[in-house]
């Protein structure tokens, strides 16, 4: 079960690239495959999320995420300058428009690393953007991989997992399906569609 395409052109009807959307369940190596990707092309634009999540161990702000307390992302909603957002775990994620606007204007191909919620959000904001779902290659190593992490505690990696099993039923939704048996072999196919070779 590899790339799974509806046939999706890689750029919109005025040659703009389209922006690719990767979601799925916590844990299946999202951010894994983003960082191995944008090593071999870092032409392609990640868009960075704001979030009121307190960093973890290594990260730094204005790299992972934009860390911001809670009234500053209540501006950010109210003013309309998030593409899209979503609570997770207690905590919200958001997406700045502007940049990503910004970027496809300019050509470049952008890619989003959001949850379900927010792919949905994109899909009704902009319709035209390519929604791919980067799936485990079974229950049990999503388990595996959710559990050790060691930096979570047990009610959060409960929660993680009941998340997890809402985001698998959600695959449907999504224009493309991505296994991720192998970092390498889904970061190729995840270009593929990007139309980047």
């Amino acid at each position: 079960m590899s790339a799974a395409s509806r046939g999706k052109p890689h750029s919109t009807s005025d040659g703009r690239p389209r922006l690719t959307v990767l979601s799925g369940p916590s844990g299946v190596g999202k951010s894994t495959v983003v960082a191995h990707l944008r090593k071999a092309h870092p032409e392609v634009w990640l868009s960075v999320s704001a979030t009121t999540r307190k960093p973890r161990p290594g990260e730094r702000h204005g790299v992972q995420y934009y860390f911001v307390q809670d009234e500053e992302f209540d501006k950010h909603v109210a003013n309309g300058e998030l593409l899209e957002w979503a609570e997770f775990a207690g905590n919200r994620y958001g997406t700045p428009r502007r940049a990503v606007l910004e970027r496809l204007e300019a050509g470049e191909p952008v890619l989003l690393e959001i949850d379900l919620q927010g792919a949905r959000l994109v899909r009704q904001s902009m319709p035209d953007a390519q929604l791919v779902f980067l799936a485990p290659p079974g229950w049990d190593e999503l388990v595996r991989r959710l559990t050790g992490r060691g930096t979570e505690k047990p009610e959060v990696i409960e929660r993680r997992l009941k998340a997890a099993r809402t985001e698998l039923a959600a695959e449907s939704e999504f224009d493309t399906t991505l296994v991720n048996t192998s970092v390498e072999k889904v970061s190729a196919e995840l270009l593929a569609l990007m139309g980047i070779s």
